[in-house]
C-alpha cells in the first residue's frame, strides 16, 4: 500500500511539480518515459515518490519516446491506468505512436510540456509541439499556470477514462514559463483527489487471454474509414463530459474551469485570442487598455481539440476586431489558431464578422512584452474604428530586424 504525503493548505510548486503530484495521486499503474527538457523533471519526481514509497506503480525507464508511448499503450491495453510527460522532439518522435494510442481508444494521460522544434535546436517554449500533435486523435487540454497543469492532470483521467470517451488525453502547459515557475498551488488531499478521479474502472481490456483477439491489423480500404470516422464521433461528442468533469472540479474545489473562458469581453469591442501563459499577460494589457479608452478583453479556450467551434463562435461574434495570437511558425500559411478561429467566427449565427489579425508570437520563448500586447490592443482599437484592417493580415511581433508582415 502506497504512503500518503501530507500536503500543505498551500504549497510553492512549479508546473512540473504539480504536474507530478495529480500522477502521484491518480496512483498511476503505470508511467513510461525518456526524459527532455523541459517535462523531465515530471517523470523525475514521480521516479521518486515511486523510490520513496509513495506509489504503488511501476516507473518503467526507457530507451527513447517512442518507446516510452509503446509502452504506454501496452500497460494501457492491459488494463492498466497510464501516463507519461514528454516535449518537443521527443513529442515529434512519439508521433507515430500517438495513432495507435487513439485508435485502440486507449485513455493514455500524457503531459506535453510545450517547446520549440527544431532546427535550429531550441530548448524554450513555443507551441510547435502542440500543434504538430492536434490531429492524433487525443484530447487536448490547455493550462496557463501551475495550479491548472495540477487541476487538468486530476481532470484529464476522468475525462480519458469515461466509458462514453475513451480518448487519450494531452495536458498542455508552457515550457519554463509555467513548468519552471514556482507559484502557490492548492492541492487536494490525496485521498479526495483520488475519489475525484476515482477507481479506473477497466472494463474489457484489449489484451485478455481468456479472450484472444488481434488489434492494429491492417484494415486498408474496406474498413479504415469506419474505424477514424468512430473516433472523430466520439471525440467530437466527448465535450458534455468535459464540461461534466469541469463542473464536478468546480463543486469540489470552488475552482470553475469552462470550455471557452473571456474577460472583460461583455462590453468589448476588439480582443486577444491566445493560450497558455500568455492568457495572463493580455488580462493585465487589456486592463491597461481600458483606462485609455479602448474596451479590451482576452479570451483562450481550455479545450484544443475537440476545437470548440460554436461556443468559440458565440463568445466572439460581437467583437469588431480580433487578434489572433499564434506561438508557433505557420511556415507557408496562416497560423493554426487563426485558422480554427476563423472558421469558428465563419459559422457563427448572427456574426458581425469581425476584422482579424493574426500575429506570430514568442518562437522560442522570445519575450512578448507589456508594450506589445499594448501596440496590438491599439491597432485592434484603429481596425474597429475603420471596419478593416489597418495592416497586414499577419504580423510577426518581436522579431529583430526589418518588420516581417504579410497578406
Amino acid at each position: 500500500m502506497a504512503s500518503s504525503v501530507e500536503l500543505q493548505e498551500i504549497e510553492v510548486w512549479d508546473g512540473n511539480m504539480a504536474a507530478s503530484h495529480a500522477l502521484r495521486q491518480a496512483q498511476i499503474d503505470v508511467v513510461a518515459a525518456y526524459p527532455i527538457t523541459p517535462s523531465t523533471p515530471i517523470v523525475q519526481n514521480y521516479g521518486s515518490f515511486v523510490s520513496n514509497g509513495y506509489v504503488d506503480g511501476e516507473f518503467v525507464m526507457v530507451e527513447s519516446e517512442h518507446a516510452a508511448m509503446s509502452a504506454c499503450v501496452g500497460a494501457a491495453a492491459a488494463g492498466g491506468r497510464v501516463a507519461t510527460a514528454t516535449s518537443s522532439q521527443g513529442f515529434a518522435l512519439m508521433v507515430e505512436v500517438l495513432y495507435q494510442a487513439s485508435g485502440m481508444r486507449l485513455p493514455i494521460v500524457l503531459n506535453l510540456v510545450n517547446r520549440a522544434l527544431a532546427s535550429p535546436l531550441n530548448i524554450h517554449g513555443d507551441h510547435s509541439d502542440m500543434y504538430l500533435g492536434r490531429d492524433a486523435g487525443w484530447i487536448n487540454l490547455c493550462t496557463c499556470n501551475p495550479q491548472e497543469a495540477y487541476d487538468f492532470n486530476l481532470m484529464a483521467f476522468k475525462i480519458a477514462e469515461n466509458m462514453q470517451v475513451r480518448i487519450p488525453t494531452i495536458v498542455n502547459q508552457d515550457g519554463f514559463l509555467s513548468s519552471h515557475t514556482a507559484q502557490n498551488v492548492r492541492p487536494l488531499s490525496d485521498e479526495v483527489a483520488y475519489q475525484f478521479i476515482g477507481d479506473y474502472q477497466s472494463k474489457n481490456p484489449l489484451l485478455d487471454f481468456t479472450k484472444p483477439a488481434t488489434y492494429g491489423a491492417q484494415a486498408e480500404e474496406d474498413w479504415h474509414f469506419e474505424h477514424k470516422a468512430q473516433l472523430h464521433s466520439a471525440m467530437m461528442h466527448a465535450t458534455p463530459v468535459i464540461e461534466e468533469v469541469f463542473e464536478a472540479f468546480a463543486q469540489l474545489t470552488k475552482r470553475r474551469y469552462h470550455i471557452v473562458e473571456t474577460y472583460g469581453i461583455d462590453d468589448a469591442e476588439v480582443a486577444i485570442f491566445a493560450l497558455g501563459t500568455t492568457v495572463e499577460s493580455a488580462r493585465v494589457a487589456a486592463k491597461k487598455a481600458r483606462e485609455q479608452g479602448i474596451k479590451a478583453g482576452v479570451v483562450t479556450i481550455r479545450v484544443f481539440r475537440p476545437f470548440p467551434y460554436l461556443e468559440l463562435g458565440e463568445a466572439l461574434k460581437n467583437l469588431k476586431a480580433i487578434a489572433i495570437m499564434d506561438k508557433s511558425l505557420p511556415a507557408g500559411a496562416m497560423g493554426a489558431l487563426f485558422n480554427e478561429v476563423a472558421a469558428a467566427l465563419y459559422q457563427a449565427k448572427d456574426s458581425k464578422h469581425p476584422v482579424l489579425s493574426n500575429y506570430i508570437y514568442g518562437l522560442g520563448e522570445r519575450d512578448l512584452t507589456q508594450v506589445d500586447l499594448s501596440c496590438i490592443f491599439a491597432e485592434l482599437h484603429a481596425n474597429a474604428q475603420a471596419g478593416k484592417l489597418t495592416h497586414p493580415t499577419q504580423q510577426f511581433i518581436g522579431l529583430r530586424g526589418p518588420k516581417m508582415s504579410f497578406c
